[in-house]
């Protein structure tokens, strides 16, 4: 495993700018998730580090040497990708072994069959070993497509959104698997969701993306209590955190510094009992949690509350801010 770092990468396609001046540092043995919706420029990383597309500037360095003008299979990554792309006509031991046999890994029969069972062992897929690709269901495969780059030893595993074709039960194991696997390998990870719970659960450092820049990077208690922006804010947290006019609260509440205009709160930091008077418009039971969606003057609201609480719509709550308060400006950066 290596250190990998971008420095003022910018990729542009046509007008349109993917990346813009990144530069990111992912430690060795650094579990990084990249989040951002859709066109945020997260794929376009991944590929310029893969060596599948190239940087219009900046510079790329693996272990600590340029590799800007190397080949993909010279820059010794290893890349899972949202679709499975096995080989339906080998067994799952075939796939497992086929990264191996590729004439710049120089790997001995031996070492090949010692390599396939130790990751079919971690990934619990050792029964399985025989049996045709396609015999497999989603979360078995997918779980191949991950020991596909397990079986090397890379700088660096670079995975783009491997989870998102699944069901919910099958993410939610093979996440907790995932983060298994990567913390007992001391594997360096850069992994790429829209998924923030995701994020939240299996990174070490989460760097956050908007229209190609990289706008926060940090942990991911760092980021979700003291984000930088509205934008970022809003990333992290399920529910996610309530955004209302810094008056809203009216004579319960005051004290915005100068020049904020929102007031970002998240759902654990709403009190009840005395406040500003809200309405339940409904009340969500989710078994460990139950939230009360509020209107406040207006203003949709969505707060925790007791799991057997016999509120309903209609009914009036008394509510204030009580906990982290996050205040932005009208451009969305944060207000200290």
């Amino acid at each position: 495993m290596a250190e990998v770092s971008l420095h003022d990468v910018t990729r542009r396609f046509g007008a349109s700018t993917a990346l813009d001046a990144v530069s990111l540092a992912i430690g060795d043995g650094d579990f990084v998730v990249l989040l951002g919706p859709t066109g945020a420029g997260k794929t376009t990383t991944l590929r310029l580090i893969a060596g599948l597309d190239a940087p219009d500037a900046g510079d790329i360095r693996i272990g600590g040497h340029s590799v800007l003008g190397l080949t993909p299979a010279q820059r010794d990554v290893a890349m899972v990708f949202q679709q499975y792309s096995l080989y339906p006509h080998m067994t799952v031991g075939e796939n497992l072994a086929f990264p191996l046999k590729s004439p710049l890994q120089d790997v001995g029969a031996a070492d090949i069959e010692r390599k396939v069972a130790e990751v079919a062992e971690v990934l619990r897929i050792s029964h399985k070993l025989d049996n045709k690709a396609t015999a497999l269901s989603g979360g078995e495969m997918q779980r191949v497509s991950i020991g596909r780059a397990l079986v090397r030893d890379p700088a660096i595993y670079l995975m783009d959104e491997p989870l998102s074709s699944l069901d919910a039960k099958l993410r939610a194991e093979l996440r907790v698997e995932l983060k298994r696997v990567q913390s007992d390998l001391g594997a360096t990870l850069l992994y790429v969701t829209h998924d923030q719970v995701e994020a939240m659960t299996m990174a070490t450092k989460v760097g956050v993306l908007d229209e190609g820049r990289l706008v926060q990077f940090g942990t991911p208690r760092e980021i979700y209590e003291n984000p930088v922006s509205l934008h970022v804010a809003s990333r992290l947290g399920q529910p996610r955190i309530n955004t209302l006019p810094v008056d809203a609260f009216g004579e319960a509440w005051s004290g915005a510094p100068a020049g904020a205009t929102t007031l970002g709160l998240r759902p654990e930091h709403i009190a009840q009992g005395h406040g500003a008077p809200s309405t339940v418009t409904r009340v969500e039971h989710l078994g460990e949690q139950t939230r009360l969606h509020l209107s406040l003057g207006g203003h949709d609201v969505v707060t925790l509350t007791d799991v057997h609480t016999t509120l309903g719509s209609g009914d009036t709550v008394n509510i204030r801010p009580d906990g982290n308060l996050l205040f932005f400006a009208a451009d969305g950066s944060r207000v200290a």
